[in-house]
């Protein structure tokens, strides 16, 4: 038997092939090769068409098989790993809305920070673990305020990953993870957030039917089925946002366990046993994929907007015709603090770990004279990695103090530059896995449709294939490189 697993990300759809019962991966696929395009009608704004994701599921999917002599018609199992906090809008004939307002879009941050004092913060943080911030719920309200002709338009709103389950499924349904990086999930009742609810004026019709992550939540269509040469007893059986669905696939599902991953954005994620909020707001608390009333499984959420964006961007425009081991390369050759030039990479809107505040990104002490692409990339890398060790000082406050963190083989993990500064100023061992999004997405799905007995033995292959540690050699030179930084986008927070 065989289970698919989808990672939607904003930039590309990676797919993995699994075999239920081997506990192997049998392929792998990404599509496009560049990154997916993020549209900005305004600034601060990114949508993207749920239609793109869709048609780039079923490309990744051709690309997949033409990686196998695997049979198309024995996969009966779909997981789906997604984009998280953003918002889908259909009619009740299942048509779009509007673009997607996917993650990084800040356009509903003033209708959070609003809805935040007015229903008071005591009580969000209690109930919801956060504040509304820039998430699903506020993003809707902005529709309803700015574009109440298609607001009234829209009979079901979803996350990115319950959108590619309808797709499959013709049936529309989210999950208790899904609700909560929405920030639409009451932890107190377990149950949508009515509060939240009555105060934006939605009608709870908007919401759809709560499944488990792993469950049957849906029977592939006839028309799916032979579109996609699935069995047709395939069923969708799991669905989780990227971060926590990551952290699952490094097997990271107890409390103390910490994951990190650093794609378009970057993440670190601790799994905690008790209702934990920051009154900072720097980081955030959702449900994790293994989370119940019964036995709370929570996941402690830093998220950094400017990360693979910001090196992308880099790379895009100063070296087109190099890819990121040549770049990689190029900042070896540079010692650590980059000749004194130092990055910010807070270019993508709002960063929930500075209160929301849209900053820009900016290189500082540019010398036209002494500093060339090799320096600019070394900065780039060290300014990325530091902005996670900044983070990281945050989560320690509510008792996460990470001595391994648990990586994927792949996005910037695989920059020694990157990984080793981090380990060198947390103190914490990095272990790259041999895993990625895709491949949690395709084991939750066969442990949701019954087709594997247990998760310890779907783990049982996992292995560590590098190890980063501290440098401490450099530890001086890259304290004296952070400390610079921190007094940096401190002066640009008080600006």
């Amino acid at each position: 038997m065989l289970s698919i697993g989808y990672d939607l990300g904003s930039s590309s759809v990676k797919a993995v092939l699994f075999d239920t019962n081997t506990k192997e991966v049998k392929a792998a696929a990404s599509y496009p090769e560049r990154e997916m395009v993020i549209d900005a009608p305004q600034e601060n704004w990114a949508e993207q068409n749920p239609e793109d994701w869709w048609q780039n599921i079923e490309k990744v999917t051709n690309k997949l098989f033409e990686k196998t002599t695997n049979k198309r018609a024995d996969v009966v199992a779909i997981g789906i790993a997604y984009q998280m906090h953003g918002l889908v809008t259909l009619t009740n004939k299942g048509e779009v809305v509007r673009p997607a307002i996917i993650w990084c879009d800040s356009r509903a941050v003033a209708i959070g920070n609003k809805a935040f004092k007015e229903i008071g913060e005591t009580v969000c943080l209690e109930t919801m673990l956060n504040s509304p911030g820039n998430f699903t719920a506020s993003k809707l309200a902005w529709v309803k305020e700015n574009e109440p002709e298609l607001y009234n338009t829209i009979d079901k709103i979803m996350l990115p990953g319950d959108y590619i389950a309808y797709r499959f499924t013709n049936t529309i349904t989210t999950t208790n993870t899904g609700l909560s990086e929405g920030v639409l999930w009451d932890f107190k009742k377990e149950a949508l957030n009515s509060t939240l609810v009555d105060y934006f004026g939605f009608d709870e019709k908007l919401f759809p039917e709560v499944k488990p992550v792993f469950a049957e939540q849906g029977k592939i269509t006839a028309k799916m089925a032979e579109k996609f040469g699935f069995s047709p007893e395939a069923v969708v059986a799991y669905r989780a946002g990227d971060q926590p669905n990551n952290a699952f696939s490094l097997n990271v599902l107890n409390p103390g366990e910490i994951a990190a991953t650093g794609g378009t954005s970057g993440v670190v994620y601790g799994v905690v046993d008790q209702l934990k909020y920051d009154e900072k707001q720097r980081v955030n608390t959702f449900a994790h994929i293994n989370h119940t009333a019964e036995e709370r499984k929570l996941g402690v959420l830093l998220c950094i907007n400017g990360t693979g964006s910001a090196y992308a961007w880099l790379r895009n425009n100063l070296a087109a015709d190099m890819d990121y081991f040549e770049l990689e390369k190029l900042a070896q050759s540079v010692p650590v603090g980059a000749n004194a030039l130092t990055f910010l990479p807070f270019g993508n809107g709002a960063e929930r770990m500075l209160a929301n505040k849209i900053i820009g990104a900016q290189f500082d002490g540019l010398n036209f004279t002494k500093h060339k692409l090799g320096d600019m990339v070394r900065a780039c890398l060290e300014g990325i990695a530091f902005s996670f060790v900044y983070g990281i000082a945050g989560m320690k406050e509510l008792g996460l103090e990470p001595s391994v963190i648990k990586v994927g083989n792949d996005n910037m993990f695989q920059s020694e530059t990157f990984a080793t500064t981090i380990a060198t100023l947390t103190g914490a061992e990095i272990q790259v896995k041999e895993s990625s999004g895709a491949v949690g997405a395709a084991i939750g799905a066969g442990y949701g449709a019954g087709k594997i007995n247990n998760l310890q033995d779907a783990f049982a292959k996992e292995n560590i294939i590098k190890t980063y540690t501290a440098d401490i050699s450099k530890k001086e030179a890259y304290q004296v490189a952070y400390t610079k930084w921190v007094s940096l986008l401190e002066s640009k927070l008080k600006s």
